[in-house]
């Protein structure tokens, strides 16, 4: 019977602090940097910690696949007295086969979380310079999202519009490939808080 997502997580964690702790040593740490005055420049023992554990996640990355074993975590979102679970992709895991369709399945949930709780507030497109948006614009991007992601403070909610690959929405080089837009919902101007 494969580990299950919790099971990998815990494994990874105790790996990340068996690295750190110095306890697991890679001796080939150097000659995996392509600059020798950079390799020279760190320490043995910090390279030793870096690379060992990306070849340990990568490891677990491949059992992850192999086994279908699912990259998602389920986390609770609160905005006054609304709640959602959501899913979303552990940062030390990979999304497998059907992690993208289960992101996809919670969009209405997430949508009717949004759309109660924003009921009172002003919608903004997050950015260095947040813009204003209408309810009706705001519906169009959402529509064109494939899934959504939620976060919230205390006064302001945030909306992911998410597409393309899960793994990959959230790094400006994978655009317009894989995306992840945001939206701010405040009782005023949106503070310059990043989430």
């Amino acid at each position: 019977m494969p580990y299950t997502t919790d099971q990998l997580i815990q494994i990874l964690e105790q790996e990340l602090h068996a690295h750190w702790r110095g306890e697991r040593v890679l001796l080939s740490a150097t000659q995996r940097l392509d600059n020798p005055v950079i390799a020279r420049a760190l320490e043995p023992e910090r390279l030793s910690m870096v690379f060992g554990y990306q070849e340990f996640r990568a490891q677990i990355h491949a059992y992850q696949r192999q086994h279908g074993v699912s990259g998602l975590v389920w986390r609770a979102c609160r905005f006054g007295s609304h709640w959602v679970t959501v899913p979303e992709v552990h940062p030390h895991l990979v999304p497998v086969a059907g992690d993208k369709e289960m992101l996809m399945a919670h969009k209405p949930a997430i949508l009717a979380f949004w759309q109660q709780c924003t009921q009172a507030l002003s919608l903004w497109v997050a950015g260095s310079l947040p813009e204003p948006l209408t309810g009706a614009a705001a519906a169009g991007r959402i529509d064109q999202a494939e899934w959504l992601e939620v976060d919230a403070t205390a006064t302001e909610l945030y909306l992911g519009l998410c597409w393309g690959d899960p793994r990959e929405c959230h790094y400006a080089w994978a655009a317009p490939t894989s995306g992840c837009e945001r939206l701010v919902a405040a009782p005023g101007w949106p503070s310059a808080l990043k989430i």
